[in-house]
């Protein structure tokens, strides 16, 4: 098990914070025919179009008033116009393809900013002590499941009729080695892949492996394929629009564009799917995203809750900071929460 060398109690870093190692980029999102996959993702881009809709009161009534015959004819007798952006799949064209690249980087644990060199030295001491141990085997076979499934898919996984996913190794700007997955075969609540996939997904993790542990240059190009339908809706990630205070004449719905015209998913999103591999947290049913306090906003639950120490700060700064070594699930949690990167110094106040 993984040690620190001294059990003499420090203090975390004031200032203290971490590069990502999963660095993903957007996801581009082109049109193919299901029969033509082999040929790659071409280069047919999807576009972002508005539409503008005619909608029905729907929304919960605050009140008695609102409940009344009379104020609800009213209402309905009034234009809800609204103006969303659409992306879709042509007449002709059944499947979405998304594509992205993924560099694995190294020097996992290693700050990226630290002003304390005595607690830059013991997080180095307990660092170099799990890789020695695990080597990120763990981490990288979960990184891989996360691929293998197509869960960076998002909502344009769910039912589609088939879904295969291509990861090529990318070796001086040419891909050396190609993966194929089937992924409505692999569960997303498993951390694990169908039977038959086994040894591709081992290969893959051992690819990431290297990356993480520095041994190799990792750089993949992965191809999400999802059999849709013609001329059926595909999504991409949405923005968020932080000046809601006027709405007037504005889009209810705005959808990210590449180059503001080209339909694409967010780099982020990609890497939240590519995180969701924590089962290590109290009472787990299902994988959730790496994050400090197992926070998924989806439902308003935090998962990790400090009170209970299975937080990412009560395990880190008891591991380095006073040489409380935790079980190797949160070992493994504490070194992915690392690979996410993010700012965790101590305040003075």
């Amino acid at each position: 098990m993984a040690k620190t060398p001294s059990n003499n109690k420090i203090k975390t870093a004031s200032v203290l914070s971490f590069n990502r190692h999963l660095d993903p980029s957007d996801g581009r999102m082109t049109v193919v025919n299901w029969n033509e996959i082999e040929n790659g993702a071409g280069t047919t881009v999807i576009q972002i179009q508005e539409k503008s809709v005619r909608g029905t009161i729907s929304n919960r009534p605050k009140n008695t008033k609102e409940i009344d015959p009379v104020y609800i004819n009213a209402a309905v007798e009034k234009a809800n116009l609204q103006t969303v952006d659409i992306a879709a799949l042509p007449q002709g064209k059944d499947t979405v393809a998304v594509t992205f690249t993924l560099r694995v980087l190294p020097n996992v644990g290693q700050p990226s900013a630290c002003n304390d060199e005595s607690f830059a030295e013991r997080l180095n001491a307990v660092v170099s002590g799990y890789k020695a141990e695990s080597q990120f085997k763990e981490l990288a076979k979960r990184y891989a499941v996360n691929l293998a499934n197509g869960r960076f898919l998002w909502r344009n996984r769910i039912g589609a009729e088939n879904v295969i996913v291509s990861v090529e190794r990318i070796v001086d700007g040419k891909a050396s080695a190609k993966l194929s997955f089937d992924a409505l075969a692999n569960r997303l609540y498993e951390v694990k892949v169908d039977s038959e996939q086994e040894q591709s997904l081992a290969q893959l993790a051992t690819w990431i492996q290297a990356g993480l542990t520095g041994n190799e240059h990792v750089l993949l190009r992965v191809t999400g394929f999802a059999r849709l339908g013609e001329g059926q809706e595909v999504y991409p990630s949405q923005e968020l629009i932080l000046d809601a205070g006027n709405t007037k004449g504005k889009k209810s719905k705005t959808l990210y564009a590449i180059n503001n015209k080209e339909a694409g998913i967010h780099s982020q999103k990609i890497g939240n799917a590519l995180r969701t591999i924590d089962t290590w947290y109290p009472d787990a049913t299902k994988p959730i995203a790496v994050e400090p306090y197992g926070s998924v906003t989806s439902e308003g639950k935090a998962y990790r809750q400090p009170k209970e120490g299975q937080d990412f700060y009560s395990l880190f700064d008891g591991w380095v900071n006073t040489g409380r070594v935790p079980e190797i699930e949160q070992q493994h949690y504490v070194m992915s929460v690392l690979v996410r990167g993010g700012v965790f110094g101590e305040s003075d106040k």
